[in-house]
């Protein structure tokens, strides 16, 4: 299978779904449209990824290419391909969608608590309660057509599917323990932006979320890949 990545910030982890689509066999193709302005053709792959960044999904002035990723991504779900957005890239096609994005309403940081709403394919391994990374500020309005699939926390929607396999979740179901430590060495002031107790409950918070966080995001990973 080939599936186009889509990165928006130039520190982008991969994480878990690195971990399932290389699981897979999967041949990848990796887009920067915030250094090159270069998206993926319709039809060129099998499978669309488009992951987080420090923008928000309405930011066009400095990231032209916003609103034709956005129609990108709603017209690969509407034509039947798989498509995943996380954080970022899931507001990005809640607005390709036609929602409404609202930014700066609703902060989150850390390893959250959240719900699952019924038992969709793709979260169908998960238990009813779940652990997941969380580094926003937006949040968005759940799209026509579209189904909520996670509540819990500030954000009105955590995740939805529209059509076969198009997934947004708000949550970053790929950022592993790895990843997180990562981020909490380059970008120690951000943090502290959002959660200025961080630097002291990290490593509790990882002791006691981390392990449980990083199975429920491989296992979202792993059903989002069989599904392509």
């Amino acid at each position: 299978m080939r599936v186009a990545l889509v990165e928006n910030t130039k520190v982008t982890h991969h994480g878990q779904v690195g971990v399932a689509l290389h699981e897979a066999g999967a041949v990848i193709d990796l887009y920067r449209p915030f250094a090159q302005g270069v998206l993926p053709r319709l039809g060129s792959y099998d499978a669309l990824v488009v992951f987080g960044g420090e923008q928000n999904a309405r930011d066009d002035a400095s990231h032209p290419y916003l609103p034709r990723l956005a129609d990108h991504m709603a017209q690969a779900a509407q034509d039947g391909v798989a498509v995943l957005g996380i954080c970022l890239g899931s507001q990005i096609f809640a607005r390709g969608l036609g929602a409404q994005n609202h930014i700066g309403t609703a902060p989150e940081f850390g390893w959250c608590a959240l719900g699952k709403m019924g038992e969709d394919g793709m979260f169908a391994a998960l238990p009813a309660q779940f652990r997941a990374f969380q580094w926003h500020s937006d949040t968005f309005t759940l799209p026509q057509g579209a189904t909520a699939l996670a509540q819990g926390g500030r954000a009105l929607v955590q995740a939805f599917r529209f059509g076969r396999a198009g997934y947004g979740t708000q949550f970053h179901f790929e950022a592993n323990r790895a990843v997180v430590a990562d981020w909490a060495h380059r970008f120690p002031d951000l943090i502290a932006g959002m959660d200025p107790e961080w630097a002291q409950s990290y490593r509790a918070q990882e002791a006691a979320h981390g392990a449980e966080a990083d199975a429920a995001g491989l296992a979202l990973a792993r059903a989002w890949v069989a599904m392509i």
